[in-house]
């Protein structure tokens, strides 16, 4: 029996690239819709990545979520506003991909085809840190920038679009990376603080 190839799903959001942005996230792909709980980046419910936000920036690990009857989930408005406050750009390193399992797992993610990095870069030129929110992310960008991919927590910088930036990868907010929340919150305060975004 001839085996199934996985369909090829393309990146249903638009870049976020606010006017001034100063950084840009790169996660890999978002998870299936069925997870989401917004029409944004990082929308899975169970990912903590707003929550880090919302803990480094306004002591509230909660300060993004609305309770209202209904199941809980993230306030996108709250959120749009924010990054856009904080001149924070937002995408992924993939626009195409295979999911090789049925699930939001990066490990099993086929990208098929990769972000046009430079092109986003040229719509924000105040930005001047790229930053990885994981493994699988922080290994496409180092390849299209052409650097090393540095540590967890750790950044190199590297010249690429005319300007020199520093590329950041960063622990996965996922709660399958085994770190726990108040480390991996702190890890992105040191790199917000390096960034001057507080």
């Amino acid at each position: 029996m001839e085996e199934m190839i996985p369909a090829i799903e393309r990146h249903p959001l638009e870049p976020f690239l606010p006017q001034g942005a100063k950084i840009l996230l790169l996660g890999s792909f978002p998870p299936k819709r069925e997870r989401w709980s917004m029409e944004f980046f990082y929308p899975n419910f169970i990912n903590d990545f707003w929550r880090i936000m919302g803990l480094i920036f306004f002591g509230d690990k909660e300060h993004f979520i609305i309770k209202d009857g209904e199941k809980p989930h993230f306030d996108k408005v709250s959120v749009e506003s924010f990054c856009t406050d904080r001149g924070i750009a937002l995408y992924d390193t993939a626009t195409a991909v295979r999911r090789l399992r049925d699930n939001a797992s990066d490990q099993f993610l086929e990208i098929v085809e990769r972000t046009d990095i430079p092109s986003l870069l040229s719509s924000i030129p105040s930005c001047r840190a790229v930053v990885s929110t994981g493994g699988k992310s922080a290994s496409a960008l180092c390849d299209i920038l052409g650097c090393e991919v540095p540590p967890v927590g750790g950044k190199t910088r590297t010249e690429f679009c005319g300007r020199t930036v520093n590329v950041w990868r960063m622990p996965s907010t996922s709660r399958a990376y085994p770190l726990a929340f108040e480390k991996k919150a702190g890890e992105y305060r040191k790199m917000f603080e390096q960034e001057n975004l507080f």
